[in-house]
């Protein structure tokens, strides 16, 4: 029987509320679950003591018992300090796609030529002044 702590979606139509439960993996998201270990809210705020509140004692006998974690309620035991932080690294997230890195050498482009330009010495006005005296 393979256990999971996974979150359990209650409340209404965009207006989320979670329950932290300790379920069989071939169980429905809100369905039949072993045992609550504790509830999320996730539109309260990020610094807010009720956000998250779980049972931690009972997380942690679960996963000593070989349960394993959802990414999101591995997250919340991270938080709580029960199970230690991974380093997480999506590189891809922070580039661009490929549309935007074109525009963004075309912009390059003629900022650099803008910029020839406005160095580039401007000899025409001072020939001009030179035969209207």
């Amino acid at each position: 029987m393979a256990i999971k702590l996974r979150l359990a979606r209650g409340g209404s139509k965009k207006r989320p509320h979670y329950r932290i439960v300790v379920a069989d993996s071939r169980m429905p998201r809100d369905g039949r679950f072993i045992e609550k270990i504790g509830t999320y809210n996730p539109l309260l705020p990020k610094d807010s003591e009720v956000r998250v509140v779980m049972n931690v004692e009972r997380a942690q006998y679960w996963l000593a018992q070989g349960a394993q974690t959802t990414d999101r309620v591995a997250r919340m035991l991270e938080a709580a300090g029960v199970v230690p932080k991974k380093d997480r690294a999506n590189l891809k997230k922070g580039t661009p796609g490929k549309a935007a890195q074109e525009r963004a050498e075309s912009k390059a482009a003629k900022a650099a030529t803008a910029a020839e330009a406005a160095e580039a010495p401007t000899e025409a006005p001072a020939a001009e002044e030179a035969t209207a005296d």
